[in-house]
């Protein structure tokens, strides 16, 4: 795997003393009900600064920035711009006031261009001409030394490339104050640091960044302060020279000790639970491995080159060719039309929100979506069970707030994650698809989460598509990397030689 070699050009991190704040916090409080997301924030952001914002899944970190990007309105406290109290309405109020966020999902148009997309939507931009449109984003992301090209289409570019069309829309807006959810969890390690050089450029010409990540390393190299939420609280901020290791500054984000391993004990390896023979079509190209019970394949690549399709594949969300998917030693279409509510298959999507769960039900009612005929008795749906049940899947995972009533969209993206793991391991699967399982969680989730799938293996398989490379050597017992819907290396991770052949495998590099 390609490392990431963070460099900064500026070596001093101090604060020129005299600086003010071009934004800041004062007493924030936002409440959700009896939900208290964040109390009495006090916060500053100084100019030519990047500032990391940790926390715990469910700390508040997201309704934070909502107010600063001007989604929410505090219920006490209010938000200062340049020493001047302000009040946002609207996200438009908080872009005019020069803030801008950049989401973890691109919302870019792909059958149009860089320029095009960076224009969409701005004022007096109607009647200019496409060369025009080019100069002056060419311009632009010249000035603060992105390389893309202005002419080209989304379709046709890398997530990484994508990002920086995002950054160029907020640019062309003159956001001063850029806030990034989770930036790299879709990059390659050369696409991120290709990210951080930008990101430092910016802040060379006086743009203030808020960086929002649960990757420690990457907290550490890149951030001129780190500010720690806890429960909704501001724990208390550090400077990233006096932290010596990932596993203190995890100790201080969680409030306890996180070993940031896994146990990966030994166990038995068996029957295949996936076969996939040549399988051609759904713009995959004769792919061909297995997932037997006890083991680990995680399937790694940058976003967009086959995973989706495989995925779908697999999981019946779309149809195969015949004979070229077999699960639990079963051709697809008769294992689809034959399978249980339990110790058969379960997916754990990467999309939380609009495939793993009903956004507007509840806990108890989320459960059910997958495990209803385990609390039926004819046409009779036993609710009491299901509520105790969940209840107890609430407590074993940890999953806040801890109430069978709140609904889906109302936990945050970590929270939801784990109530969805909690619901498909309910099941007792014999295979598993994982998809993206610990994106967006904190340390120590990711660390549960991690342990809880290792330990699944004593009765499944387990087919994990991850972007986190290290998820992947950290987990799986081989490695599928893919690249134009092929499968261009299966790497065992028990050589060391594999996790520097990831990286070029996944730019399509074989030799």
């Amino acid at each position: 795997m390609s490392e990431l070699m963070f460099v900064r050009p500026v070596s001093v991190r101090s604060l020129p003393e005299g600086t003010q704040p071009v934004v800041s916090l004062k007493g924030v409080t936002k409440r959700f009900g009896k939900v208290l997301a964040n109390e009495s924030i006090t916060m500053d952001v100084y100019p030519g600064r990047i500032k990391a914002l940790l926390g715990e899944n469910g700390a508040g970190k997201s309704t934070m920035m909502s107010m600063l990007a001007g989604r929410y309105c505090p219920d006490e406290g209010h938000i200062e711009v340049d020493g001047k109290p302000v009040r946002f309405t609207s996200s438009k109020d908080a872009i005019a006031a020069g803030i801008g966020m950049v989401y973890q999902h691109f919302m870019l148009v792909d059958c149009m261009t860089v320029a095009e997309n960076v224009l969409l939507g701005q004022e007096g931009t109607f009647f200019i001409n496409p060369r025009e449109m080019k100069k002056r984003v060419g311009e632009l992301a010249e000035a603060y030394g992105l390389d893309i090209d202005p002419a080209a289409r989304i379709s046709d570019l890398s997530m990484g490339e994508r990002q920086l069309v995002e950054i160029l829309k907020l640019l062309y807006r003159e956001s001063r104050i850029l806030i990034f959810d989770e930036p790299t969890a879709v990059l390659t390690p050369e696409e991120t640091n290709k990210l951080f050089e930008a990101l430092w450029r910016m802040t060379e010409q006086g743009k203030s960044i808020i960086f929002i990540s649960h990757k420690l390393e990457e907290v550490i190299a890149l951030a001129d302060e780190i500010a720690i939420l806890r429960r909704g609280r501001l724990e208390g901020e550090l400077d990233p020279s006096a932290i010596t290791s990932k596993s203190e500054l995890a100790s201080r984000m969680v409030g306890k000790e996180v070993i940031l391993e896994v146990n990966r004990k030994t166990v038995e390896i068996s029957e295949p639970v996936l076969e996939i023979r040549h399988l051609t079509g759904l713009g995959l190209t004769d792919i061909n491995f297995r997932v037997r019970k006890g083991e680990i394949v995680a399937v790694v690549g940058v976003a967009g080159n086959g995973q989706k399709a495989l995925v779908e594949a697999v999981t019946g969300l779309c149809k195969p060719p015949a004979n070229t998917v077999f699960i639990m030693q079963q051709p697809w279409r008769k294992f689809f039309a034959e399978s249980t509510w339990n110790r058969s298959m379960c997916y754990i999507p990467e999309d939380r929100l609009g495939l793993a769960t009903l956004r507007n039900q509840n806990m108890v009612d989320n459960l059910l979506l997958t495990t209803r005929k385990g609390f039926s008795n004819g046409p009779w749906l036993n609710k009491k069970r299901a509520e105790k049940d969940t209840l107890k899947l609430i407590k074993k995972f940890d999953i806040r707030p801890g109430k069978i009533h709140a609904l889906a969209w109302q936990l945050s993206g970590g929270n939801l994650q784990k109530a969805v793991l909690a619901r498909e391991l309910y099941r007792e699967p014999r295979f598993i698809v994982a998809e993206q399982p610990t994106q967006g969680l904190d340390v120590s989730a990711t660390e549960e989460v991690w342990n809880r799938l290792l330990d699944a293996r004593d009765i499944s398989g387990i087919l994990l598509v991850t972007g986190d490379l290290n998820e992947a050597l950290q987990l799986a017992d081989y490695i599928a990397v893919m690249y134009r819907g092929r499968i261009l290396g299966m790497l065992p991770t028990s050589e060391e030689a594999t996790s520097g052949k990831i990286g070029p495998l996944m730019a399509g590099v074989t030799d």
